[in-house]
């Protein structure tokens, strides 16, 4: 009884939740959907707005967090009869099942695996990383799920949330508004409980960073250089987006006589990739042992990182915030399976991302805080024209603030397209 009155109440709290609509499509598969993203960025809540906007009626849908209080008392015999305790209660099958916080449930697999195999649901699950990396789902499952990525708010989100709803073609006062929310959300953060819940961004990121290192980085993996993994952190949050060398890292605590190994600090790197905190962009090369070993640029999984953890004013790093901003909608496009994303470096001459699909280049993509042509670096052109060659790939962009235009440069077609656009897709 007591397992029908949770599944009964969650309903009713799901019911009476105001929820912020997530711009997130869940495809509908018998296969299962594993929902992967940092931290407090809205996996749960985005499975509730899909349940609020697909109008489920109570008997229809399945929702459990295996984390509750009231579930973690129970036996695992119990916690799996979710599907019997669903048809004794409504008296037919359920259509959905979602399962959030999936890795607090013991021997999580086979139950999975179970009702994929049954092919009779549409599943969804999400895990959280300080018992299982929701992203290992997805890797663990082996190819049985779809992973789709869900990132604190984009800035499309943002404008919504915001109420505003541009329709194409646009005035200039409706520009020069979109361009001011847009220097807004680049020098604020995405994560929702500080947008929704206006929770004060320096401690929520206090919190969030003790989060990131306490549960899912110490617990997890047993880590005991806690001023080592800390020092990395802010370093990293530092750095970002530019290349980033844990060796250097390493010489920086060696001089200051903290004792670590390489390899212990490489781990912590990985670790915190693994977390989805930031992630790390290879720079391309034709071979792939090459591409792995190469020295990676770092980004952050959100610009509040930055904005709220290092002493630097924005003004002076906008156009860092800018390429983190279209980094993360690349990574989405990635973790969906959709693009491999890479940088380009030869001779001093960088591309910032080079998006390949399957075994074509796509896409070579500059971002740059500009306003008019003469502004753009006359460097960041050559670059293109450099890796357009090197890479054969004929399609150039490049993301200003507010310039736009499309000119042929030594026989090259080059587009010029401002951010707000571009993020508005």
């Amino acid at each position: 009884m007591e397992l029908e009155r949770y599944l009964a109440e969650k309903k009713e709290e799901i019911k009476n939740l105001q929820i912020k609509e997530r711009q997130v499509n869940f495809p509908l598969t018998k296969f299962g959907v594993a929902i992967i993203g940092p931290r407090r960025a809205g996996k749960t809540f985005s499975i509730f707005s899909f349940i609020k906007n697909k109008h489920l009626k109570d008997e229809e849908y399945i929702f459990i967090n295996y984390e509750d209080d009231e579930i973690k008392s129970l036996k695992r015999s119990e916690k799996v009869k979710i599907i019997d305790k669903h048809i004794e209660m409504y008296k037919k099958q359920p259509k959905f099942i979602f399962l959030d916080e999936i890795h607090a449930l013991e021997r999580w697999q086979s139950f999975i695996y179970s009702l994929i195999e049954k092919k009779k649901y549409h599943l969804f699950i999400t895990g959280s990383s300080s018992k299982l990396l929701s992203k290992e789902i997805a890797t663990q499952l082996r190819g049985r799920v779809i992973s789709i990525p869900v990132f604190p708010f984009s800035f499309k989100e943002y404008l919504n949330l915001k109420e505003i709803k541009p329709s194409f073609p646009l005035s200039s006062s409706t520009i020069s508004i979109l361009k001011g929310f847009l220097r807004e959300y680049l020098s604020t953060t995405g994560f929702p409980p500080i947008i929704i819940d206006k929770i004060n961004p320096k401690t929520f990121f206090k919190d969030y960073i003790d989060l990131i290192i306490f549960k899912d980085i110490v617990e997890r993996f047993k880590v005991k250089n806690i001023y080592a993994l800390k020092f990395l952190i802010n370093r990293i949050i530092s750095s970002s987006p530019k290349q980033f060398s844990v060796n250097k890292v390493f010489n920086e605590l060696k001089s200051r006589g903290i004792k670590t190994g390489k390899g212990v600090l490489y781990n912590y790197a990985d670790h915190l990739e693994d977390v989805m905190f930031l992630f790390f962009l290879k720079k391309i090369y034709f071979s792939e042992r090459k591409s792995a070993l190469s020295i990676p640029k770092v980004y952050l999984c959100d610009l509040g990182l930055a904005n709220y953890l290092v002493g630097t004013k924005f003004s002076e790093n906008i156009g860092k915030a800018m390429e983190n901003a279209v980094f993360i909608e690349l990574k989405k496009k990635e973790l969906g399976g959709e693009i491999n994303l890479f940088y380009w470096e030869a001779d001093n001459y960088e591309v910032d991302f080079v998006i390949k699909e399957g075994i074509k280049i796509k896409q070579l993509l500059q971002v740059s805080y500009t306003s008019a042509r003469d502004e753009i670096d006359k460097r960041e052109i050559k670059s293109l024209l450099k890796a357009s060659k090197e890479l054969k790939c004929k399609n150039l962009l490049v993301i200003t603030w507010d310039y736009e235009s499309e000119e042929k440069i030594d026989g090259k077609k080059i587009k010029f397209i401002p951010l707000w656009k571009w993020l508005l897709g």
